[in-house]
């Protein structure tokens, strides 16, 4: 099986895996132990909990804390509803997790739409009285990297507060500058899944969610799983330290994919987006024989938190694609560990199940 569907889920770093593992172990090594405990053994959990806590820090910028949670929806959920406004604007091709969220809280919530290349324009108009700007950095769907730092300028400006879902960014580019509130998933940097992490900016005030014992400092109570948290340390050090290499190597995979797939149309921005995403739609293309045909490859026909639901993009709607054109479009996605080999045979695979449709 060949694996294009980075922007799902990343494969499970080997470093992140032994980082892991001792906190697993049973009695004789008493990686077991609770990190709220105050044993030695707890203590000890806690200690490796604090070294990932910086490790996933040193993604983000200074000025803040990083709260972990059991993901990324939990930590936009944390940031949305625990920040206590009322009023909210978000962009049209937000994640669900922002979406559903924004409406729960604001059912009025104020759509900032995109561009037909799938960027918020910077000077979009915010309604007066927004109290929190949701946009995040690069889009799960198409890979278009939003101007955030424009955005946050302009929500700081309002006197609104600004959260960024950096869940396909993090680990890949330079931290959202200017936010109030950052999320972030360990597995869509080659951590565990299970895990995610909200930075919130200091000064900046949030009512906790979950109630309990009080840990994360008082914002998000239950014990942490000290496996996790080191899986997700080992993850992030392993970006910071592979930045570059990872940054080129998928530049690399980026021009030779826009050559195995010449003749489809490429949705979103060529130039304001992450390279590890790449969709591409043909008129008349039925996805669904394409990916049964191509069962050796595993890619995606869009989000997998909406896969199966039958509904059109919303992405592609909001960038002006019509319902069919929408379901015509394929998500290649790539990174750390994909091979030219693999992409070449993926390439192939697929273009001959579309050759087989006559779309090509």
């Amino acid at each position: 099986m060949i694996y294009l569907d980075y922007q799902a889920t990343t494969p499970l770093a080997p470093e992140a895996r032994e980082a892991m593992l001792p906190w697993l172990c049973g009695p004789e090594a008493a990686g077991f132990a609770n990190p709220h405990s105050p044993h030695r053994y707890g203590r000890a959990a806690a200690a490796a909990v604090e070294v990932a806590r910086e490790q996933v820090a040193a993604l983000l910028p200074p000025g803040g804390r990083v709260v972990f949670t059991s993901g990324a929806t939990e930590a936009i959920n944390l940031a949305l509803i625990g920040s206590g406004r009322r009023r909210l604007a978000v962009s049209a091709i937000e994640h669900a997790a922002v979406l559903d969220t924004a409406r729960f809280i604001d059912p009025a919530v104020a759509v900032l739409p995109v561009n037909g290349e799938g960027l918020v324009c910077p000077d979009v108009a915010i309604p007066d009285g927004t109290g929190l700007v949701a946009v995040m950095q690069v889009n799960n769907e198409i890979g278009t990297v939003q101007p955030v730092s424009a955005l946050a300028a302009r929500a700081k400006a309002m006197g609104a507060l600004f959260a960024c879902d950096a869940v396909q960014g993090a680990g890949k580019l330079a931290a959202p500058d200017g936010a109030d509130f950052i999320a972030l998933s360990a597995h869509k940097l080659y951590g565990p899944k299970g895990i995610g992490a909200l930075w919130v900016r200091e000064g900046v005030k949030l009512d906790a969610l979950i109630h309990g014992g009080g840990q994360e400092g008082g914002l998000r109570s239950g014990t942490l799983s000290p496996a996790l948290c080191a899986g997700f340390g080992a993850a992030a050090a392993l970006c910071t330290r592979l930045w570059e290499t990872d940054r080129q190597h998928v530049e690399s995979l980026w021009h030779k994919a826009r050559q195995l797939f010449a003749g489809w149309t490429l949705n979103g921005s060529e130039t304001a987006r992450w390279r590890g995403n790449m969709n591409l739609r043909l008129p008349g293309l039925d996805v669904a024989r394409v990916l049964s045909e191509c069962r050796s490859v595993a890619f995606s026909a869009g989000s997998a938190c909406a896969s199966g639901s039958g509904r059109p993009s919303h992405v592609l709607r909001a960038i002006g694609l019509s319902d069919r054109d929408s379901k015509s479009a394929i998500r290649i996605g790539f990174g750390r560990y994909t091979g030219d080999d693999e992409l070449e045979q993926a390439a192939a695979a697929i273009n001959a199940a579309a050759r087989a449709q006559g779309v090509i």
